[in-house]
């Protein structure tokens, strides 16, 4: 039986898994402006799982309090046809656009909801650039919990659709993620309830590694490379959590090597995991869901990427856009920008690797969140034909 608590990333100090926690209250004091967020804390587990592997097991929150949404499980694709270009044999793509709101947040969302519920918290506070908004927006329904979601301006139409439909009261800010984000905190510390901003709330990473948890099951064994796309760092340093919790546990007895992937206009990580330091500058990139001034788990995931021999690349936005054309008439599968990014990013280095690697494509959501980005790289028909005649 497992046993789950807080220790900060940073000064370890151990807190209860409780909602007045979310950054290490000896640390997060010293938080300096334009800086990640100081004081991350992680799930720690003690004691032993189960011989029989479950993901829930894993997971702090019991699951009497889970909403009613299924989350997770999502697709392993093989695409025989992207093997047959890149001479990958084991490539593979994790579709996450198939989680219920179209968005890989969903994992996170789904584990904060539960936290909320079981703690009789029924309002939820959050920014975000489209995706975890809508996320939680969809999750909190079926909860029935309310959801407030702080949004930049900027955002694609089809998320602020999306989370208004789901009943969620939608601030669009005028202005970038980054002062969503600190509204959104405001918010929280005048009105209360629980604020499930990215890395703010703990609960985020730990919900994002059930999906390196249900990489082991699908593949029966730890992969060998994972291509990421990376915006705050928050699903990077989830995707470390969950290899890390099944090493520690007996499951594996490896990690696989991690490729972090950034657009080129907005590459904190980037810049910081070959300088040492995170330094703000304004973004802007097709991918909306990983552009953001200052990563708010960068430390954290800046610190897991060394520990455990990652990688980080960037690429651009045509790039991106290229990506997102090729995986889609050569696998079936329409990712959004992000998830794009991280295939830009394998495409870019596949010949580099062991054809008999075993490699995973994190696309994190589905490309109907985003069609005017899609439209980039497309050729859009502007005539219509009222005969057959015409095609000739």
């Amino acid at each position: 039986m497992l046993n789950f608590n807080y220790r900060c990333s940073i000064c370890s100090a151990t807190y209860d898994i409780r909602p007045e926690y979310t950054v290490c209250p000896r640390c997060a004091p010293d938080q300096p402006v334009d800086q990640p967020l100081r004081g991350i804390l992680e799930v720690e587990l003690h004691g032993s799982a189960s011989l029989r592997f479950s993901v829930d097991e894993l997971l702090p929150i019991e699951s009497e309090f889970y909403p009613p949404i299924p989350v997770g499980n999502t697709p392993l694709w093989k695409p025989l046809r992207l093997r047959e270009l890149t001479g990958l044999n084991s490539l593979y793509l994790k579709d996450d656009g198939a989680n219920p709101t179209s968005s890989f947040k969903d994992r996170a969302s789904f584990l904060v909801s539960a936290a909320a519920r079981k703690f009789a918290i029924g309002e939820i506070t959050l920014a975000s650039t489209g995706n975890a908004g809508s996320s939680m927006a969809g999750i909190g329904a079926a909860a029935g919990q309310h959801i407030n979601l702080f949004l930049p301006a900027s955002a694609p139409p089809a998320k602020l659709v999306q989370a208004l439909q789901y009943g969620a009261r939608v601030f669009r800010v005028n202005g970038n993620y980054d002062k969503a984000y600190d509204l959104s905190l405001h918010y929280s510390r005048e009105y209360g309830g629980m604020n499930r901003n990215t890395a703010y709330n703990p609960l985020t990473i730990e919900g994002k590694k059930t999906v390196s948890l249900e990489l082991f099951e699908q593949l029966g064994q730890v992969p060998d490379m994972v291509f990421v796309p990376v915006g705050d760092g928050c699903i990077l340093a989830g995707v470390y959590k969950g290899f890390r919790d099944l090493a520690q546990l007996g499951y594996s007895d490896t990690l696989p090597k991690i490729v972090g992937v950034q657009a080129q206009t907005s590459d904190a990580l980037f810049r910081a995991f070959h300088s040492g330091e995170f330094t703000s500058t304004p973004t802007s990139t097709v991918a909306d869901s990983i552009c953001v001034d200052v990563p708010r788990n960068g430390a954290h995931a800046l610190s897991m990427l060394k520990a455990y021999g990652g990688q980080m690349m960037t690429v651009s936005d045509q790039e991106i856009i290229d990506a997102q054309s090729l995986l889609s008439r050569t696998s079936g599968l329409f990712t959004e920008p992000a998830g794009a990014a991280a295939f830009a990013g394998l495409w870019k280095m596949a010949a580099e690797l062991e054809p008999d690697a075993s490699v995973v494509v994190l696309a994190t959501g589905n490309g109907l969140k985003d069609t005017g980005s899609a439209a980039l790289g497309l050729e859009v028909p502007e005539h219509c034909i009222d005969t057959i005649d015409e095609l000739l």
